[in-house]
């Protein structure tokens, strides 16, 4: 499809008429679940005590959220990818949050490293689950010193709900608000991490709080799922879905964008016209990986390295430029207020009756 005619969008648009379902069409493959949460015990608040429970937890079941004291453990089944060690299913924790939406999604913290330098909040490409990538999660986390917090869009792994663009943006931001409140991370050492589709409500997210993150990479990111379905399409039209385009110059902290040129899905020009529309002061040199496809990115030494340099050195310069800028703004303020003269109140002077004491 590289021509826009009348009868591709009426197939598109008009059966069914929803910009979700045509997302849904378009972006979304939830694989068969590679893992299964169960209870491993609750905790009475009165005393402290501990339970032990082990269950089955399905989609269906309804069992308390991020704010309960139940624990969950991760069994992974014979299509994970990777059967893990002992020594890594205990880095793992995993919990569930319910969001605006009303679906409650898996959520998954590893614990990578005891003195994280930042936690990445990782929304994952499409067609996996978090079965298949709590392994990649470990060695990523590992080698950045840095935990990692992610989850399954409703409708994937152990997710409740559909698959759709606004559940995709509700998913995202019950879990930024989950590692808000469960482990009381500020917003200097987050850093939103989107590959791919996960690209879409990492750009959300940081495009309506501005303030929510450090950092925000993107990972062979979309422009919009009409210009991904019609490369010739220039502009973004009203049933368009995903329209990250019009969403990522209102992005506050810094943007990294890595984009392999070889890639077959996603092609390296919607990382080039997402990076040309990254608000100036925050641009930061891109990633364009010579040679790479849409799923082998990781494989190249430079993927690993332009992270540490993110991490080492391009956000300890932009704090401390912030920092510079802040104490300047201080200093013209406190400036301004010494060298504004003060301002005398004004004085009723009342002058003394002459009769009263007159003789």
């Amino acid at each position: 499809m590289n021509t826009l005619s009348v009868r591709d969008l009426c197939c598109l648009f008009c059966c069914p008429p929803l910009p979700s379902r045509i997302a849904a069409k378009l972006a979304f493959l939830p694989p068969e679940p590679t893992y299964s949460l169960h209870v491993a015990d609750i905790l009475t608040p009165s005393n402290g005590s501990t339970g032990q429970k082990d269950s089955s937890l399905s989609k269906g079941k309804s069992s308390s959220d991020a704010n309960t004291p139940i624990r969950y453990k991760i069994v992974f089944s014979e299509k994970a990818e990777w059967q893990h060690s002992q020594s890594d299913i205990a880095k793992l924790e995993p919990y569930f949050v319910t969001t605006s939406r009303h679906n409650r999604i898996a959520c998954l913290y590893v614990n990578c490293t005891p003195n994280p330098k930042y936690h990445i909040l990782f929304s994952h490409g499409n067609a996996v689950d978090l079965g298949q990538m709590a392994s990649f999660f470990i060695v990523l986390g590992t080698r950045l010193q840095c935990n990692i917090i992610s989850y399954d869009y409703s409708g994937y792994g152990a997710s409740q709900g559909k698959a759709s663009e606004k559940n995709m943006y509700a998913d995202i931001e019950a879990t930024y608000n989950s590692i808000k409140q469960r482990y009381h991370i500020p917003e200097s050492k987050v850093i939103l991490y989107g590959q791919s589709i996960g690209t879409v409500p990492t750009i959300d997210l940081a495009s309506r709080r501005s303030e929510c993150c450090i950092a925000c990479i993107l990972h062979s990111p979309l422009t919009s799922g009409m210009r991904v379905a019609f490369p010739d399409a220039k502009r973004t039209w009203c049933c368009d879905a995903f329209p990250s385009i019009d969403k990522i110059h209102r992005i506050r902290s810094i943007v990294l964008i890595i984009h392999g040129t070889e890639d077959d899905v996603i092609d390296v020009s919607h990382g080039f016209a997402l990076y040309n529309r990254v608000h100036t002061p925050h641009q930061i040199e891109p990633l364009w990986v010579d040679g790479a496809g849409h799923n082998d990115i990781e494989a190249h030494g430079q993927y690993v390295e332009r992270l540490l340099r993110l991490i080492d050195v391009d956000i300890p310069q932009i704090y401390l430029k912030k920092q510079q800028s802040e104490q300047q703004q201080q200093q013209q303020q406190l400036s301004s207020s010494m060298s504004t003269p003060p301002t005398l109140a004004s004085t009723l002077i009342i002058p003394a009756s002459t009769t009263s004491g007159a003789n």
